[in-house]
């Protein structure tokens, strides 16, 4: 393992600037008063400086509490880029703010790379619900489908799979794939599967087969909410994951993932918006488009939120066994495959 390191200590004008620099990024606004915000500064000041002794890069997802993405985040987005974001660094140690399938992911890719995992309980209701072996058993009662998988599986499932798809491309791909194949096997996402059938005219059971797996904050969303919003905020823009009901899907303005919302909020203009999805994208939008008003549509996900900023000092500092991510090479490579068929078909 990597040996421990000394905590370093900030000096007072270090500690002033600190301050400032997250006061101008707009932590501020989430309620850190002085004396918070100094607190705060101390942390987001070391570890920033443990990073370059470590050769470290911290990848956070849109999901990850707002004083991470602000604070130590060198990359934020989804899952696919922060894993490609981080082949192109130089950095020896990746320290993944996200949830396990991601910090895989990133390993995946990254592979004579050190991969840690500050919160190293952090799994996913969709990634954990189903296994490599669950994808074997479905092309075996189904011969002659292609599996494919969203990108939120663990690494097995990848290896079992033809090829990944993010919430992004996963339409481009599914209908290449459906000019070559009769039936796609897309696990595990059962909304996310309905919401795809739909768009491209198949049928669930028929020329699409789904897994029962749902993101536990996603699936949640009522569709019945969508109408009284907007009564009572009139114009609004409401914008949801690809990952919530086809009833609600339906009902919205625009649907995709996480980094197709913040373009559509970027490149649109409405007296407000709402964000139906993950609250840390909340936060990311308000601190990105300070202009714009945002509409609290949202739920936490317990796992996102499990790293914080003292669980990042301490792999930084000390990281334990645990906590870093270790794959299969086997697995991996199969692994890397699919994610190399996504490359080509994207």
């Amino acid at each position: 393992m990597l040996r421990p390191l000394d905590r370093p200590i900030p000096s007072p004008s270090e500690l002033e600037d600190e301050c400032i620099r997250l006061e101008t990024k707009g932590l501020g606004s989430f309620g850190y008063v002085s004396s918070l915000m100094e607190s705060l500064a101390a942390k987001t000041w070391r570890i920033n400086k443990l990073k370059s002794l470590r050769n470290a890069v911290i990848p956070a997802h849109v999901y990850q509490r707002i004083e991470i993405i602000d604070g130590v985040a060198d990359f934020i987005g989804d899952s696919f880029k922060l894993a490609h974001l981080c082949s192109q660094t130089k950095s020896e140690m990746i320290v993944f703010c996200g949830v396990r399938f991601m910090a895989e992911t990133a390993k995946i890719m990254n592979p004579v790379k050190r991969v840690f995992l500050p919160a190293s309980e952090a799994g996913c209701s969709l990634a954990d619900s189903m296994t490599g072996e669950d994808v074997v058993k479905l092309k075996a009662l189904h011969p002659g489908a292609v599996a494919v998988c969203y990108i939120n599986t663990t690494a097995e499932v990848k290896a079992q799979c033809h090829a990944v798809v993010t919430s992004a491309n996963a339409k481009t791909i599914l209908k290449k794939l459906y000019d070559r194949y009769d039936k796609i096997i897309f696990v595990p996402d059962r909304l996310m599967a309905n919401n795809l059938a739909k768009d491209l005219g198949k049928t669930i059971g028929k020329d699409m087969i789904a897994w029962e797996g749902t993101c536990i904050v996603h699936d949640q969303f009522d569709a019945s909410w969508v109408e009284r919003y907007r009564r009572e905020f009139p114009g609004v823009k409401i914008l949801a994951h690809t990952e919530c009901t086809p009833s609600l899907v339906s009902l919205v303005d625009f649907h995709g993932g996480t980094g197709d919302m913040l373009r559509y909020v970027d490149s649109t203009s409405a007296p407000s918006y709402m964000l139906i999805t993950e609250c840390g994208l909340g936060d990311l939008a308000r601190t990105r488009f300070p202009g714009k008003t945002f509409v609290p549509m949202c739920r936490l996900c317990p796992y996102m939120k499990a790293t914080d900023l003292d669980r990042i000092e301490s792999v930084l500092l000390d990281p334990a066994k645990a906590e870093e991510i270790i794959l299969n090479e086997e697995v991996r490579v199969q692994a890397a495959k699919s994610l190399q068929v996504m490359f080509d078909l994207a």
